[in-house]
């Protein structure tokens, strides 16, 4: 089915705008006429996407794991706009290592911003936009690694599938409640989106963690990996189209997600990618 997202002339709210994904989203947004509010830790990145864009724009700084930061994210965006069309729960972190020596700040800032992140959001926003009863959808990113896990990205694998369960319910929640709110899940797909930048935290990682980063990094920068502008572009399409899972060329992903699911009742152990050394 179709949606009835107000797009020109309408609000959309961008968490983690500064980063690849969220600029992406931000452009194509602008490009449909939509007033925009994007908010980030990286100020200076915020402003300089936000000096890009021909439409009305405000930047709020926000960090997504403190829940007062949405709150005041939401009481920015209708006291200037006075309503919310799209919000896009985007904000993420990434670590990479081995599941036992990756520190416990590095794991709980992965949770704390990729799903707590989420949770603020929708606490800050969804009361309102069940008060407006206007149509309004929600985008949650979450991730490939939230469908198919890999080894040494173990915070991020988790809390990305904690991502999409968390939006499986609320899809539930607003339905049961005939809510005209829509719900959608994103997988941005290889992305050169500089999540990769700084994958260790404190610059350590073994020999094994950099060789499997390099391996990623090198597929997203390369032949294999897709602009934020074209993750936007597919996204947007989505929405329209009233798509809750929303995956760029899922002809690239339906195989693995189908050895998945038969791996999975098969009983058989996952298909990992391993790093030759």
């Amino acid at each position: 089915m179709t949606t009835n997202i107000r797009f020109q002339g309408g609000t959309a709210v961008i968490t983690g705008a500064a980063g690849g994904v969220g600029g992406g989203l931000a452009r194509q947004a602008a490009a449909l006429g939509m007033n925009l509010v994007l908010a980030d830790l990286d100020v200076d990145r915020l402003a300089a996407i936000a000096g890009t864009l021909e439409t009305e724009v405000i930047t709020v700084p926000t960090d997504v794991a403190d829940p007062a930061a949405l709150e005041h994210l939401a009481d920015q965006a209708w006291r200037r706009f006075g309503r919310v069309d799209l919000l896009f729960n985007n904000a993420g972190v990434l670590r990479a290592g081995l599941s036992w020596e990756i520190s416990p700040e590095h794991f709980q800032r992965c949770f704390s911003v990729n799903v707590m992140g989420v949770h603020h959001g929708l606490r800050a926003f969804v009361p309102r936009l069940l008060k407006d009863g206007t149509p309004a959808h929600i985008v949650n990113t979450a991730s490939l690694g939230g469908f198919l896990s890999s080894p040494m990205l173990a915070p991020y694998n988790a809390s990305k599938a904690a991502v999409v369960s968390l939006s499986e319910s609320l899809y539930g929640e607003l339905k049961m409640l005939g809510a005209p709110i829509g719900v959608s899940v994103l997988d941005p797909g290889p992305v050169r989106s500089g999540i990769f930048d700084a994958p260790f935290g404190d610059g350590g990682g073994n020999p094994a963690v950099r060789s499997f980063v390099d391996f990623i990094q090198g597929h997203v920068n390369g032949a294999g990996g897709i602009t934020p502008d074209q993750s936007a572009a597919h996204l947007f399409a989505g929405i329209q189209a009233g798509l809750f899972w929303i995956l760029p060329f899922p002809e690239n992903l339906d195989h693995a997600f189908r050895q998945r699911v038969e791996g999975i009742l098969a009983r058989r152990p996952p298909d990992v990618y391993v790093p030759e050394p």
